[in-house]
Protein backbone atom coordinates (compact mmCIF):
# COMPACT_ATOMS: atom_id res chain seq x y z
CA UNK A 1 0.00 0.00 0.00
CA UNK A 2 1.62 3.24 -1.19
CA UNK A 3 2.01 5.78 2.18
CA UNK A 4 1.86 9.80 0.68
CA UNK A 5 3.27 12.16 3.09
CA UNK A 6 2.15 15.92 2.84
CA UNK A 7 3.85 19.12 4.30
CA UNK A 8 1.99 21.66 4.23
CA UNK A 9 3.09 25.86 4.09
CA UNK A 10 2.95 28.44 1.44
CA UNK A 11 4.02 28.73 -2.03
CA UNK A 12 6.96 31.09 -2.73
CA UNK A 13 9.70 32.84 -1.87
CA UNK A 14 8.50 35.09 0.54
CA UNK A 15 7.21 32.11 2.60
CA UNK A 16 10.20 30.22 2.75
CA UNK A 17 11.28 29.62 6.64
CA UNK A 18 8.31 30.89 8.09
CA UNK A 19 6.37 29.25 10.94
CA UNK A 20 3.79 27.92 8.64
CA UNK A 21 5.99 26.37 6.34
CA UNK A 22 7.58 23.86 8.76
CA UNK A 23 5.40 21.21 7.01
CA UNK A 24 7.94 21.88 3.54
CA UNK A 25 10.64 22.04 5.32
CA UNK A 26 10.28 18.44 7.27
CA UNK A 27 9.23 17.03 3.87
CA UNK A 28 12.37 18.54 2.16
CA UNK A 29 14.13 17.12 5.15
CA UNK A 30 12.46 13.63 4.53
CA UNK A 31 13.25 13.64 0.86
CA UNK A 32 16.88 14.72 1.55
CA UNK A 33 17.81 11.76 4.34
CA UNK A 34 15.68 9.02 1.85
CA UNK A 35 17.18 9.59 -1.19
CA UNK A 36 13.99 11.07 -3.17
CA UNK A 37 14.35 12.37 -6.09
CA UNK A 38 14.05 16.41 -6.92
CA UNK A 39 10.29 17.78 -6.27
CA UNK A 40 8.48 18.18 -9.60
CA UNK A 41 5.07 20.49 -10.03
CA UNK A 42 2.02 18.00 -11.02
CA UNK A 43 -0.37 20.57 -12.09
CA UNK A 44 -3.93 18.84 -12.20
CA UNK A 45 -3.07 18.48 -8.71
CA UNK A 46 -1.29 21.70 -7.76
CA UNK A 47 1.41 20.10 -5.96
CA UNK A 48 5.22 19.74 -5.92
CA UNK A 49 5.50 15.55 -5.86
CA UNK A 50 8.21 13.78 -5.62
CA UNK A 51 7.93 9.73 -5.46
CA UNK A 52 9.12 6.47 -4.93
CA UNK A 53 7.96 2.99 -5.81
CA UNK A 54 5.95 2.88 -2.75
CA UNK A 55 6.09 6.41 -1.29
CA UNK A 56 4.97 9.78 -2.19
CA UNK A 57 5.80 13.24 -0.87
CA UNK A 58 3.25 16.10 -1.27
CA UNK A 59 4.23 20.19 -0.90
CA UNK A 60 0.28 21.44 -2.35
CA UNK A 61 0.82 24.70 -3.92
CA UNK A 62 -2.22 26.36 -3.09
CA UNK A 63 -1.97 28.33 -0.70
CA UNK A 64 -2.15 26.83 3.17
CA UNK A 65 -6.27 27.71 3.96
CA UNK A 66 -7.35 25.55 0.57
CA UNK A 67 -4.48 22.48 1.14
CA UNK A 68 -7.47 20.11 1.06
CA UNK A 69 -8.08 20.68 -2.58
CA UNK A 70 -4.44 19.66 -3.85
CA UNK A 71 -4.92 16.69 -1.23
CA UNK A 72 -8.18 16.01 -2.77
CA UNK A 73 -6.49 15.08 -6.17
CA UNK A 74 -3.83 13.29 -4.82
CA UNK A 75 -6.05 11.10 -2.80
CA UNK A 76 -8.60 10.47 -5.55
CA UNK A 77 -5.57 8.54 -7.78
CA UNK A 78 -5.08 6.82 -4.79
CA UNK A 79 -7.75 6.09 -2.77
CA UNK A 80 -6.15 3.30 -0.24
CA UNK A 81 -2.86 5.03 0.45
CA UNK A 82 -2.22 5.64 3.90
CA UNK A 83 -2.19 9.35 4.57
CA UNK A 84 0.61 11.31 6.75
CA UNK A 85 -0.08 15.25 7.14
CA UNK A 86 2.87 17.17 8.92
CA UNK A 87 2.09 20.84 9.32
CA UNK A 88 2.80 24.20 11.95
CA UNK A 89 1.15 23.59 15.31
CA UNK A 90 0.62 27.46 17.30
CA UNK A 91 -0.97 25.52 20.50
CA UNK A 92 2.85 24.08 20.72
CA UNK A 93 5.56 25.43 22.03
CA UNK A 94 8.97 25.42 19.38
CA UNK A 95 10.07 22.30 19.09
CA UNK A 96 7.94 20.22 20.44
CA UNK A 97 6.06 17.56 18.07
CA UNK A 98 2.86 15.46 18.69
CA UNK A 99 1.41 12.61 16.63
CA UNK A 100 -2.27 12.03 16.45
CA UNK A 101 -4.61 10.36 13.95
CA UNK A 102 -8.34 11.15 13.28
CA UNK A 103 -8.36 14.22 15.05
CA UNK A 104 -9.84 17.62 14.70
CA UNK A 105 -8.19 20.42 13.34
CA UNK A 106 -7.99 22.07 16.40
CA UNK A 107 -8.75 25.30 14.14
CA UNK A 108 -5.64 25.23 11.73
CA UNK A 109 -7.03 26.63 8.77
CA UNK A 110 -5.02 24.25 6.40
CA UNK A 111 -5.73 21.06 8.51
CA UNK A 112 -9.69 21.87 8.31
CA UNK A 113 -9.23 22.67 4.50
CA UNK A 114 -7.96 18.67 3.86
CA UNK A 115 -10.72 17.63 6.32
CA UNK A 116 -13.19 19.35 4.52
CA UNK A 117 -12.42 17.74 1.28
CA UNK A 118 -11.39 14.21 2.32
CA UNK A 119 -12.49 13.48 5.94
CA UNK A 120 -10.10 12.51 8.95
CA UNK A 121 -11.13 8.64 9.25
CA UNK A 122 -7.36 7.06 9.72
CA UNK A 123 -5.82 11.21 8.82
CA UNK A 124 -2.60 10.57 10.50
CA UNK A 125 -1.14 14.31 11.74
CA UNK A 126 2.60 15.48 12.56
CA UNK A 127 2.22 18.42 14.73
CA UNK A 128 5.38 20.94 14.87
CA UNK A 129 5.52 23.33 17.38
CA UNK A 130 5.99 27.16 16.62
CA UNK A 131 4.29 28.91 19.46
CA UNK A 132 7.13 31.64 20.75
CA UNK A 133 7.12 32.00 24.81
CA UNK A 134 4.50 34.49 25.02
CA UNK A 135 0.75 34.40 23.55
CA UNK A 136 0.50 35.86 20.30
CA UNK A 137 -2.53 35.71 18.23
CA UNK A 138 -2.20 33.15 15.63
CA UNK A 139 -2.50 35.02 12.10
CA UNK A 140 0.33 37.95 14.11
CA UNK A 141 2.68 34.76 14.14
CA UNK A 142 2.57 32.10 11.59
CA UNK A 143 3.47 33.89 8.70
CA UNK A 144 6.75 35.02 10.62
CA UNK A 145 10.35 33.87 10.68
CA UNK A 146 11.91 32.15 13.72
CA UNK A 147 14.63 33.97 15.92
CA UNK A 148 17.64 32.90 15.39
CA UNK A 149 17.49 31.21 18.65
CA UNK A 150 14.32 29.11 18.02
CA UNK A 151 15.18 28.65 14.22
CA UNK A 152 18.29 26.36 16.21
CA UNK A 153 15.30 24.47 17.54
CA UNK A 154 13.19 24.03 15.09
CA UNK A 155 16.69 22.83 12.94
CA UNK A 156 17.25 19.76 15.62
CA UNK A 157 12.70 19.24 15.21
CA UNK A 158 12.88 19.06 11.50
CA UNK A 159 15.63 16.35 11.87
CA UNK A 160 13.48 14.48 14.28
CA UNK A 161 10.18 14.55 13.01
CA UNK A 162 11.99 13.42 9.40
CA UNK A 163 13.34 10.68 12.03
CA UNK A 164 9.42 10.22 13.23
CA UNK A 165 8.68 9.82 9.74
CA UNK A 166 10.74 6.75 9.11
CA UNK A 167 9.96 5.47 12.65
CA UNK A 168 5.90 5.85 11.68
CA UNK A 169 6.38 3.96 8.47
CA UNK A 170 8.50 1.02 10.05
CA UNK A 171 6.74 0.48 13.37
CA UNK A 172 3.07 2.09 12.96
CA UNK A 173 1.39 4.46 14.45
CA UNK A 174 1.16 2.84 18.15
CA UNK A 175 4.95 2.59 18.62
CA UNK A 176 5.92 5.49 16.60
CA UNK A 177 3.51 7.70 19.36
CA UNK A 178 4.84 6.29 22.53
CA UNK A 179 8.30 7.32 21.21
CA UNK A 180 7.62 10.37 20.07
CA UNK A 181 4.98 11.68 21.64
Amino acid sequence: MKTIIIGLGNPGKKFENTRHNVGFMAIDKFAEKNDFPDFKMQKKSNALISENSDMMLVKPQTFMNESGKAVKKISENSPSANLIVVHDDIDLPVGKIKIVKDRGSAGHKGVESIIQNIGNENLLRIRIGISPQENIEAKKIVLKKFSKEEQEIINQTINKTAEALNFLIKEGIEKTMNEYN
